[in-house]
């Protein structure tokens, strides 16, 4: 099966939302932040996903769509949700208020996780967003328990170091449409997109991996015996969201580690299905910590899977040994 119009509504649903979540983090007043005012991060999110789900509402209205948010605090709360609908019409000025609030809550309703269905976190990596650095809109479509499609937009991340910055990172399963070979990047601010591909690093002396920056979210300390098992003298990256995939996938880094620090945690399926798919078909592997593939098919959560690796693939098998051995 090849997926051109699914990719065609989905980096124009996601080229759209990127747009928006800039509008909003130029905007950040960094006092605001600093006293734990999180109101625009919540703004954006809920803007983001209402414009990504109306557009795909529009094009698929039977598809499932499992999404991070949901629009009840948004009822309860008359000045946030006119930011929201604000920010929604800015994009799309035919938007009602009923619009925006039903796009927030597209999907609600019971979801066989086995067969067709997106996925989106509309904004991931909410510290990233709010300090001005790396965050990502995950958008992916899932089928027979696997991702399809995925869409990645990172609106800061640089593949160059004097680019501007900000990219839509996209594949599809088995390059299915013929003009996508393997993953892709398109600037946002207009341009080709060109194909990335991870690297060739075999040698993990000259390998570099890249993890979440806060330490609630994966466990540090464990990475570094991880990486020091493996021999691997850099120190690592690190960035917020799935940006971290975009990397992996492009070159910039050769592994990504996400290991819980409780070990009842499983992660959430929207923050790794866009990032799986775009680092796959740029010729990398994901797996779990065991070396499982990711499994889709269980419901919001990755209940079969614990721990993520991301790597290039010729690291693979050295970095799950190593994981044996020190996690």
């Amino acid at each position: 099966m090849t997926y051109e119009n699914e990719l065609a509504v989905a980096l124009d649903a996601v080229e759209k939302a990127s747009a928006l979540c800039r509008k909003v983090q130029h905007t950040i007043d960094v006092d605001a932040v600093q006293k734990a005012d999180r109101s625009p991060v919540t703004i954006a999110d809920f803007a983001s996903q209402a414009v990504i789900n109306m557009t795909l509402r529009r094009a698929f209205p039977d598809d499932p769509m499992v999404s991070e948010e949901e629009s009840a605090v948004l009822k309860e709360n008359s000045d946030l949700r006119g930011k929201v609908v604000g920010l929604v019409r800015d994009i799309d000025p035919s938007a009602t208020e009923a619009d925006v609030l039903g796009a927030i809550d597209f999907g609600d309703r019971e979801i066989d996780f086995t067969q067709r269905y997106w996925t989106l976190d509309p904004i991931d990596g909410t510290k990233g967003f709010l300090r001005g650095e790396q965050y990502a809109i995950a958008l992916a479509l899932v089928a027979g328990g696997a991702p399809v499609l995925g869409v990645l937009g990172c609106p800061t991340f640089k593949l160059n170091e004097g680019d501007r910055g900000g990219y839509l990172f996209y594949a599809c399963r088995g390059a299915s449409v013929p003009a996508v070979q393997g993953t892709m990047a398109r600037p946002l601010d207009g341009g080709e997109p060109r194909p990335v591909r991870v690297d060739a690093i075999a040698d993990p002396k000259q390998a570099r991996f890249c993890e979440s920056v806060e330490k609630a979210h994966a466990a540090h300390d464990v990475h570094h015996r991880i990486s020091a098992a493996m021999g691997i003298e850099a120190f690592p990256c690190r960035m917020d969201s799935q940006a971290k995939y975009a990397a992996v996938s492009s070159g910039a880094a050769s592994i990504y580690l996400r290991l819980p620090r409780s070990e009842v945690y499983r992660e959430k399926i929207w923050d790794h299905a866009a990032g799986a798919i775009v680092v796959t078909e740029a010729g990398g592997s994901v797996t779990d910590f065991s070396g499982k593939p990711l499994d889709f098919s269980m419901g919001p959560k990755l209940l079969n899977n614990y721990g993520i690796v991301a790597s290039n693939g010729r690291l693979h098998p050295r970095i799950l040994a190593a994981i044996k051995q020190e996690a």
